[in-house]
């Protein structure tokens, strides 16, 4: 039988109408929107359906509302009877890794969704609006990033790697002037070249530390279980199971690195041949064909999909 893992997406993916054909086919789907609308005192639903493009793009909606679609979207396939515990492993990219808990049973929908609205309205209030940014380095190879990072911080700011994503796809982050001066100075270590992105803080990096310390509190007054199937975390690039490590990771997430690559080649390294994306879009699945060609994806988004993927994994 074909060995998989279930991949979660994160903030990027969304847009508006995301998961309402899963609600309107599955009832177990719309029970996990029901529950994080009252988790929230919010009718995120209506937000995500037909709502604002701009107001879901804030952090503190786009993170609970992502998970919300992935969990929904697991929720339907388990009424197929193919539920986490079949997959070898989960992952998930940065807010995906509480999607990924949530999907597996480590933490309640409900928890994700109140600790999610905490790290979105942590993260953005972590940094003063106008002094960080995060640039995307194309064709970049780690130490590349590397010494980019040490060019742009030798004045004094903050410049560190944020994102592994994929092969020649590494993004960085930090304060504005450090990100800018590591942007200019790209050709001079054989980069091809950085790109501002339009986010609204630096994350992923030491500047996140007041994100991480309100993080450390959330997550204590939550209840964290062994997932159902060993989780590859996003700091470590490395399965466990254990909840006390699972929770101190999570809050190592919001300073830490995404090693992604990392992740998906040590996901491959064990027999790992096939990704199913577990919610909004495909970022996911198109990031990992530059690290593993040879492996295969499947979305799993729509109601449509739910029926594919399920004859596909049975």
């Amino acid at each position: 039988m074909t060995k998989f893992a279930f991949i979660f997406p994160g903030q990027g993916s969304q847009f508006i109408g995301m998961g309402k054909d899963l609600a309107e086919a599955y009832p177990e789907a719309k029970l996990v929107f029901e529950e994080v609308d009252e988790a929230l005192g919010q009718k995120l639903s209506a937000l995500m359906w037909s709502g604002d493009a701009d107001e879901l793009k804030l952090t503190a909606n786009t993170q609970p509302a992502l998970m919300a679609v992935s969990v929904a979207a697991m929720r339907a396939l388990q009424s197929k009877g193919i539920g986490p515990e079949k997959a070898a492993f989960v992952a998930g990219h940065s807010l995906g890794e509480y999607s990924a808990l949530a999907a597996s049973g480590s933490i309640s929908v409900r928890d994700a969704a109140r600790v999610l609205r905490i790290r979105g309205n942590a993260m953005q209030a972590a940094v003063p609006a106008g002094e960080g940014a995060m640039a995307a380095l194309l064709g970049a190879d780690p130490d590349q990033a590397v010494a980019l990072c040490e060019l742009g911080g030798a004045e004094g700011g903050i410049c560190e790697i944020a994102n592994d994503n994929a092969p020649g796809q590494i993004v960085i982050s930090g304060s504005k002037a450090a990100v800018e001066l590591a942007a200019s100075k790209v050709t001079e270590v054989g980069v091809k070249k950085a790109m501002l992105l339009p986010v609204s803080a630096p994350f992923h990096c030491s500047m996140m530390q007041p994100a991480a310390d309100a993080m450390m509190e959330a997550l204590a007054g939550i209840e964290v279980k062994a997932p159902a199937t060993a989780l590859v975390a996003n700091v470590s690039a490395a399965p466990t199971t254990d909840p006390a490590k699972i929770r101190q990771q999570l809050i190592e997430q919001v300073t830490g690195q995404v090693r992604w690559r990392e992740s998906v080649e040590y996901m491959v390294s064990q027999d790992v041949s096939l990704f199913v994306e577990v919610g909004a879009g495909k970022v996911l699945t198109v990031m990992n064909r530059r690290t593993a060609k040879e492996v295969d994806g499947l979305t799993l988004g729509t109601a449509d999909d739910v029926e594919s993927v399920a004859e596909r994994l049975s």
